[in-house]
């Protein structure tokens, strides 16, 4: 849908007031536990973009900067980057509960992950539902999704983060995002896709964040019972008509830049999604919609996008524009180009047993002292304290010359990792 291309952009700095008094309006009506009485796909994507061009003028330039070098790479096919190689982007999951049913197992979230990579490499089982007129569009995007392996200070970690939170229902206000808000922060955004699984309220099933907002904000929150595949793991917590885990692919899509089809005009034939392979569609799409759907004197919608509103089971394919706009993204000085670099992904090696990096006393109440290599610079080693479910313990402070303070960290067992970011070494100790 390839009408307004040039002036979209321009029109969301003066579209932005109003749409942020819709968002103002969205947050204080948020009940918790309102995810049962979900009907129709719910994206909060673009009101909560609403809310940030009227709280940073100064994003609005930043994305117009990123569309921009967006048309050039397009008409330029020497600029774009070439699909030939995968880009893999590590990923770090932050789930946060405030009741058992929602703090979703490992298993859940390698699934979630799992369907991800099918979508983006149109490795999907269904994407040969795809309708005769739109099949040879279908585009394998040439990205692929990974647990990071390694955290931001060159440690060992699963790339799964649970966090039990008092806040029973969150907003789209992004204090998910922030620690001292009760949620968890991100982890660096130019070298992992930040993902947030949580109770979301008022009927969300997610929202994420385009190129060009704030790096404290950036990811994509998912509502814990659509993320993840019930086909791929049985025994998670779901909702039905979005248990197969395409909110989180329509959420990212939105991360790399995509727009909703439609266009977002409310059902008028004038919107764009900056995407000039896309039919012209009047509006959103829900349920499980015969083909064709015709709009916008179109052949028929191509409600099997994942830019729809469709329910899971109805939306397989993105378009060759849809992977040309993605990709832009990791041209050379492409908002996401970090990405391309990122350590997240690859395992930090062990420490070499010859020279062990070791801690006493254990059990301990107050101090662990590090019991390093000889001549080695205490300076040069990274030390993290997590608990047995592998949260990472903010209480207990390394000052660099080889000192641990754990006095504040409550009575139990822990893990304590020492790493110099090439490698890594985990050990176990009680505190008293």
């Amino acid at each position: 849908m390839n009408k307004l291309y040039f002036s979209a952009l321009a029109l969301l700095g003066s579209a932005a007031p109003v749409l942020a008094q819709d968002a103002r309006r969205l947050a204080p009506n948020f009940e918790p536990e309102a995810i049962n009485t979900i009907t129709r796909r719910a994206c909060g994507t673009m009101e909560v973009l609403a809310a940030q061009l009227a709280a940073d003028p100064a994003q609005a330039q930043r994305m117009a900067t990123i569309e921009a070098q967006t048309r050039q790479l397009l008409a330029n096919p020497a600029l774009q980057r070439s699909t030939a190689g995968t880009v893999i982007i590590p990923v770090v999951v932050h789930v946060l509960y405030n009741t058992a049913a929602q703090n979703i197992s490992d298993a859940q979230v390698q699934s979630q992950i799992d369907v991800l990579n099918e979508d983006y490499q149109k490795l999907n089982a269904d994407a040969n539902k795809t309708p005769g007129i739109y099949a040879g569009l279908a585009a394998n995007t040439n990205v692929q999704f990974v647990l990071a392996k390694r955290d931001p200070s060159g440690l060992a970690t699963t790339g799964i983060i649970h966090k039990s939170t008092k806040t029973s229902s969150w907003r789209t206000d992004d204090a998910v995002k922030k620690s001292k808000r009760g949620g968890d922060d991100p982890w660096d955004a130019t070298k992992y896709l930040n993902m947030w699984a949580c109770n979301l309220g008022q009927g969300l099933l997610g929202y994420a964040q385009f190129p060009g907002g704030s790096a404290a904000t950036d990811g994509v929150v998912i509502l814990y019972s659509a993320f993840g595949s019930r086909a791929k793991n049985a025994a998670g917590t779901y909702i039905s008509s979005y248990d197969l885990g395409r909110t989180a692919t329509h959420e990212v899509g939105h991360w790399l830049n995509l727009r909703h089809i439609w266009g977002d005009d409310n059902g008028a034939c004038t919107g764009s999604d900056l995407v000039a392979d896309t039919p012209n569609q009047g509006a959103e799409n829900y349920g499980c919609p015969a083909f064709p759907h015709v709009s916008c004197s179109n052949s028929g919608d191509m409600s099997m996008n994942y830019m729809d509103y469709v329910d899971d089971a109805c939306m397989y394919m993105f378009s060759s524009g849809q992977s040309q706009r993605m990709n832009a993204l990791f041209a050379a000085g492409g908002a996401r180009a970090g990405l391309l670099t990122s350590q997240g992904g690859i395992a930090p090696r062990a420490l070499a047993t010859s020279s062990p990096a070791s801690f006493y006393p254990n059990p301990a109440s107050d101090v662990l002292t590090l019991d390093l290599p000889r001549g080695a610079d205490a300076a040069r080693y990274a030390v993290r304290v997590y608990d047995l479910s592998g949260h990472e313990m903010t209480q207990a402070h390394y000052d660099g010359r080889g000192a641990v303070r754990v006095s504040d960290l409550p009575k139990g067992l822990y893990y304590v990792t020492i790493g110099t970011g090439t490698e890594m070494s985990r050990q176990r100790f009680q505190k008293e």
